[in-house]
């Protein structure tokens, strides 16, 4: 069984010298230096108590020194609770306590707000209280001094991320993934979108993110490196893609739309020449966005469908048709064995819609609220999305809504998400939201 450490190992004794990580400001940092330093950070960490499964929350940006900070605690074997950094004391608060954190890493000051004064007072709250690190000042140690990698049986799974999502209970729920999970996502994705070690792609959105180690395990798998920015904002991210040839950039439909937008400002000019796609997830698609990106940029949009419990469950390919890329979520990924269930249990025909229902390897172990455990998977074991829709004959996944979003009218069960996608094709519609 492969571990994100382990994949971190191997690709840095590949190809030591090629680059990883490119920031806005021009820092460049190899493979094999992202192994040394997460090892000389792992070192430090251990040398404050940070060992197996060691409860480890922390609220970062996507920036060099967080993706290493992340690697270390891989490196040994820490549970890791990640949070967006854009959230505040409710959010940071519930997850420390509900994960029973031990250690918090937080940036001391970052974008004019003290993410270390609110880590304290939450810390200061709970018995016993965690130990808060400041992301600027984390300890270095000698990797000479570093215990072995932690080993386990085969078929071992040790719960080793937990995230939390809101759903649509009024607490967020913990989400329990392993290493294997997450790596079977960033697999699948790796291989939907047919990356190499030539391509160069982008990290805009947090790390934090569960999209954050599923990105950073397709680079690890590809070889490929990724320009990172810490806070999105288009005209520079253009330009910073631009400049180093970023290939395949996007995050979610609302960066399809802020490209666009940047391309218009030029429409003669190619703003971001070397970008041979657009890929993302997170919302909805409307076709009329594929096909502006289509016609006004002259390149793809690959979007894929994944949740907080299944990292990656469809994703459109490069080699997709228009039709396919426009209207659907791709094929599901390598591993993911997706069904659609009707009401009353029974397998739904092809464009017949039902709940989209995922087994395999991605898929998240669980929360850690055993009973929401229970209720989240069906009698054979498949995960229960909670999301409408339907598999092509093609089979490519349309999604229609959401189960608790179905308006019924006169008898009659309408999506939300068709009705916003008819509205959204009008010229004089910038964005749409349907509520019943």
């Amino acid at each position: 069984m492969s571990t994100i450490w382990q994949l971190i190992e191997q690709r840095a004794a590949q190809t030591p010298d090629a680059v990883i990580f490119v920031t806005e400001d021009d820092t460049r940092m190899t493979f094999g230096e992202f192994r040394d330093a997460a090892e000389v950070c792992a070192a430090g960490l251990a040398g404050l108590g940070i060992t197996s499964q060691t409860r480890v929350t922390w609220q970062l940006p996507t920036c060099i020194p967080a993706i290493v900070a992340s690697a270390a605690l891989a490196r040994l074997d820490a549970v890791q609770s990640p949070v967006l950094h854009l959230y505040r004391e409710k959010e940071l608060g519930f997850v420390m306590r509900h994960t029973q954190a031990e250690f918090c890493i937080v940036p001391s000051v970052w974008k004019g707000f003290d993410f270390t004064a609110m880590a304290d007072s939450l810390a200061a709250e709970m018995s016993p209280s965690p130990v808060v690190l400041s992301l600027d000042s984390l300890p270095a140690g000698n990797p000479a001094d570093l215990g072995p990698v932690p080993e386990f049986a085969e078929g071992e799974e040790p719960i080793r991320w937990i995230y939390s999502t809101s759903g649509t209970t009024s607490d967020p729920k913990g989400v329990l993934h392993t290493d294997a999970t997450l790596i079977a996502g960033g697999q699948g994705l790796a291989d939907a979108l047919q990356m190499t070690a030539e391509d160069v792609g982008s990290m805009a959105f947090p790390f934090a993110h569960i999209a954050g180690p599923d990105y950073l395990v397709m680079m690890l798998i590809s070889g490929m490196s990724a320009v990172l920015i810490e806070a999105f904002n288009p005209v520079d991210a253009v330009a910073t893609y631009a400049k180093n040839g970023v290939t395949m950039a996007g995050g979610s439909t609302a960066f399809y739309q802020m490209f666009l937008a940047e391309q218009r400002k030029q429409p003669e000019t190619k703003v971001m020449p070397a970008l041979r796609a657009l890929s993302g997830g997170g919302a909805p698609m409307p076709p009329e966005i594929y096909r502006e990106v289509l016609d006004e940029m002259g390149i793809k949009v690959c979007h894929g469908y994944g949740m907080t419990e299944i990292p990656m469950i469809t994703q459109g390919s490069p080699t997709d048709s228009d039709d396919q890329l426009a209207h659907t979520t791709g094929k599901p990924v390598t591993g993911a064995d997706v069904r659609i269930v009707l009401e009353d249990g029974s397998l739904a025909s092809a464009g017949v819609d039902g709940e989209v229902r995922v087994k395999g390897p991605m898929v998240a172990k669980g929360y850690t609220n055993a009973e929401l455990t229970e209720q989240a998977f069906d009698e054979n074991g498949y995960f229960r999305t909670g999301d409408i829709g339907h598999l092509r004959p093609d089979g490519h996944v349309v999604l229609t809504g959401r189960i608790k979003d179905i308006i019924i009218r006169k008898g009659e069960n309408i999506s939300a998400k068709e009705i916003e996608d008819l509205l959204y094709a009008h010229p004089g519609v910038g964005d749409v939201a349907v509520i019943g």
